[in-house]
């Protein structure tokens, strides 16, 4: 069985967020998904297969510990690969748990089209991270699988040292801190430990809160982001009615045949 690695949000390889790709022909049993994706040890493996009603897409992530509602950086590699390798020219439409995604060739590069996830705001940080960042937050808020911290300025989100023990009690929620950037309008970095990801490089999922919550911020619908983590990623944003704009670009690291038939699995 043919699999891909993708460096996502990166214009060359061993920058971005790498994720695993498998194009499918049928379902797989999820313990398996779940088993290939653990094997792969990245952030996310997506499963990928064609509708049967449709030209539509049917799109699922995996992390090495269980299956995920949303991801954005899996979803920017599935879409590469279909282009790249499977001759699909899009706009690409993916069915999945967070709603109908989009994503379209944009010259060199994708644009995914989001479901738009307003910020929710939080009165404390949850006790399981009370007292996590030293100084008080500047805002805190919460979507359905992630709370978000924003923090004094820049050097605060690059300088933060992450206690991974406390923040994996927060799963099945992550936790996104952010703040107002220097050379771009804001920066972030993301943590789900508890799911297997001590910290996810760049991550497209937590910018359908990220842009409505800086949009308001800075009174403008076009931002750029940057995610500051290790391998770091560069984002641009829009924010529409009810949904986000993100274009970034992807390139193929690997492709993998992978060895099922111990498991009796046709291995075509």
């Amino acid at each position: 069985m043919l699999m891909y690695q993708v460096d996502a949000f990166a214009d060359r390889v061993f920058a971005g967020n790498p994720a695993a790709v498998l194009v499918l022909d049928q379902w797989l049993a999820d313990d398996l998904m779940l088993n290939i994706a653990e094997e792969n040890n990245l952030a996310e493996t997506a499963f990928v297969c064609r509708s049967k009603t449709s030209d539509e897409w049917e799109l699922r992530w995996f992390t090495p510990v269980h299956e995920v509602d949303f991801c954005g950086h899996a979803t920017l590699a599935a879409a590469h690969v279909l282009v790249r390798h499977f001759g699909e020219t899009g706009p690409l439409q993916f069915n999945t748990r967070a709603g109908t995604l989009y994503v379209s060739v944009d010259g060199d590069g994708y644009e995914l089209n989001l479901p738009r996830f307003e910020p929710e705001p939080l009165a404390a940080l949850p006790k399981e991270i009370g007292g996590l960042f030293g100084a008080e937050p500047k805002s805190i808020f919460r979507n359905f699988e992630n709370i978000f911290v924003q923090l004094e300025h820049e050097a605060a989100v690059r300088g933060f040292v992450p206690d991974a023990a406390r923040i994996a009690t927060l799963f099945p929620l992550g936790l996104a801190i952010t703040a107002r950037g220097e050379e771009f309008d804001f920066v972030s970095r993301y943590f789900a430990p508890g799911a297997g990801i001590p910290e996810d490089p760049v991550t497209g999922s937590i910018h359908a809160t990220l842009v409505p919550y800086w949009a308001k911020q800075l009174g403008r619908t076009d931002l750029s982001a940057y995610q500051a983590s290790r391998r770091g990623g560069y984002l641009r944003c829009r924010q529409e009615r009810d949904r986000v704009l993100i274009r970034g670009s992807a390139v193929t690291f690997m492709e993998a045949d992978i060895n099922l038939q111990t498991r009796g699995i046709d291995n075509r």
